[in-house]
């Protein structure tokens, strides 16, 4: 089957935020499915959400997947910083709108800097509503961050 475009589904979980943390991308290539996952003992939900968006991109480019990108998350901190708030965050010198620093600055710029490279096109896709995609990168992330991780699609 020929595709015309990479679709990225993320999430991000922390048990008892901050916590034993995971994260989940799934990326379809046309029939092809990727799954990635991983866990740090110790973060954050958004440090999750942020490393699952950042993890799909890199392996977009370390790919070199010269398709348009599409990233759908139930993140609207994810996507929000990452379309609209990282301008003013970046004009400020990393100061928010509450003048303080931003938060998870390194991946930020991490982020910041796959997105202005591969320019997807994100999506907001309510979270546990039944999204095959947005339930499947879910269950990756919360496994991961339960120590005992799922099967992956390689």
């Amino acid at each position: 089957m020929k595709t015309d475009k990479i679709i990225i589904y993320t999430d991000g979980a922390a048990r008892g935020n901050p916590g034993p943390a995971g994260w989940g991308t799934a990326i379809m290539i046309g029939d092809k499915v990727v799954e990635l996952g991983g866990r740090l003992d110790h973060s954050t939900n958004n440090i999750m959400e942020l490393t699952a968006s950042i993890e799909g991109l890199k392996y977009v480019k370390k790919h070199n997947l010269d398709m348009p990108v599409e990233i759908f998350a139930d993140s609207k901190y994810v996507i929000n910083g990452a379309t609209v708030w990282v301008h003013n965050w970046i004009k400020n010198n990393w100061i928010n709108s509450a003048k303080k620093k931003v938060l998870n600055r390194e991946l930020w710029e991490e982020l910041h800097a796959l997105t202005e490279e591969i320019k997807p096109k994100w999506h907001y896709v309510k979270g546990h509503s039944g999204d095959k995609w947005n339930d499947r990168v879910d269950e990756i992330a919360t496994t991961f961050a339960d120590g005992v991780p799922v099967e992956l699609s390689k």
